[in-house]
């Protein structure tokens, strides 16, 4: 049995220890309808605002631990969580500029990690192209092409990024 894709962002969002919040309570569940059930994860799911920080690393921690789960290596968790969000990308599921700037902000939360550092210069490109003629972050991109080169950079991210989980 395989984690269900959305277990790449839970994993990055442990590796970069950031609050539990709606995302992982709704992760947990859909654990769950997968056919995960341990302990752990079902107080997870059942878990209702306002999340307590300290008792949720505790809890989350034996999520972890109870699924095996391995997020210490936080680069390669990230780029997990990179290639599940383009994944939801391109199906259409996800906005393709939320999705860049999610990135962007994971690049500079790695100290401008070199291989998430193309999503940081896309963003500023599409977010200047959005409101004036030029850009200066990838050269070529023009308001005429910088839609399809953000879609093909995702789709070639994804054939050497491909989603999977080694557990």
């Amino acid at each position: 049995m395989q984690p269900i894709p959305s277990t790449a962002e839970i994993l990055a969002y442990k590796a970069l220890n950031r609050s539990v919040d709606e995302t992982w309570v709704n992760w947990a569940v859909d654990m769950m309808m997968a056919g995960f059930e341990t302990e752990s994860l079902v107080i997870l799911a059942g878990i209702m605002p306002f999340y307590n920080q300290f008792e949720l690393k505790v809890l989350t921690d034996k999520v972890f631990d109870e699924l095996n789960l391995d997020y210490s290596d936080a680069h390669k968790a990230v780029k997990k969580c990179a290639s599940f969000l383009i994944d939801q990308c391109l199906k259409g599921e996800k906005n393709y500029f939320s999705v860049l700037g999610t990135l962007k902000n994971l690049c500079i939360e790695l100290d401008y990690d070199k291989e998430l550092y193309d999503f940081y210069s896309l963003y500023f490109a599409k977010d200047d192209l959005m409101t004036t003629e030029n850009q200066w972050y990838w050269d070529g991109a023009d308001r005429s092409n910088i839609d399809r080169i953000i879609k093909e950079y995702f789709e070639n991210w994804l054939v050497k990024n491909p989603l999977y989980f080694d557990v």
